[in-house]
């Protein structure tokens, strides 16, 4: 993955490290837990394995020898050519990041995109949950995803589609995949951009690239958390979360 100015900025903002106490990474979600020195955190990133059974390099290349390491370092990983090593990196990012919960309010990202999508275009980035309740209450209701479902586009259609919106959210996984600036680029500049999911960094550094609002998430039972995480739960079967927004006051 090319070296991301966003990414970049997202770890020169960190201003905590700490030692990290577990790595998990599920078939779904890869979890960090950090002993940071105010508190133990824990933080979630999209999972994305290396599928190719070719591949001369590890997925993780210090697999085994995580647990113990300082957090700041795993958090570089984020950077890293391995998809593997980048869901790593977010989630230790994800962990360390201290969030400023005076800016976040307990909404999630269905009641934002229906509160600024109802009778207007919409345009999603992965399909979630939400879907045909946003189609339901939309003009029109756009979904890319890199696996289409029925009624999905295919995502290579992002830059004749998100143009066209009025609101475009994103999925934080596009963040470790490394597609998130470019289709952030396609908006129109009063369209209103959101970045949601579990992989959603909830930083300000973020709304220095467009974003409006960041829809992420809290953990706040970590046992059950990495249970969960390392049993295959999606991310609804993961329990003690809060869902929270936090906005752009531009």
């Amino acid at each position: 993955m090319p070296a991301s100015h966003l990414v970049t900025r997202l770890l020169a903002g960190l201003a905590s490290s700490g030692s990290v106490i577990d790595v998990r990474i599920g078939t779904h979600w890869t979890a960090v837990v950090v002993d940071t020195a105010r508190s133990l955190r824990a933080g979630l990133a999209a999972t994305q394995m290396a599928h190719d059974p070719e591949h001369r390099q590890p997925a993780v290349r210090d697999a085994g020898k995580l647990i113990g390491s300082d957090a700041r370092l795993l958090a570089d990983l984020a950077l890293s050519d391995s998809p593997t090593e980048r869901s790593i990196g977010f989630a230790s990012l994800n962990a360390l990041i201290e969030v400023d919960e005076t800016l976040c309010v307990e909404r999630n990202a269905e009641e934002i995109i229906l509160e600024r999508g109802r009778g207007r275009r919409v345009a999603v980035v992965g399909h979630f949950p939400f879907v045909p309740t946003v189609r339901a209450a939309a003009e029109e209701c756009w979904v890319l995803e890199l696996a289409p479902g029925p009624g999905d586009l295919p995502a290579a259609h992002a830059p004749e589609i998100i143009p066209q919106a009025d609101v475009v959210a994103i999925t934080g996984m596009t963040l470790v995949n490394g597609t998130f600036e470019s289709l952030a680029a396609l908006a129109r500049p009063e369209a209103y951009l959101l970045l949601l999911g579990a992989t959603t960094p909830l930083s300000p550094v973020l709304f220095e690239f467009g974003v409006d609002a960041l829809s992420g998430t809290l953990l706040l039972d970590i046992p059950a958390t990495l249970a969960a995480v390392s049993q295959g739960a999606n991310f609804r079967q993961i329990p003690g979360k809060r869902l929270v927004t936090m906005t752009c006051d531009r």
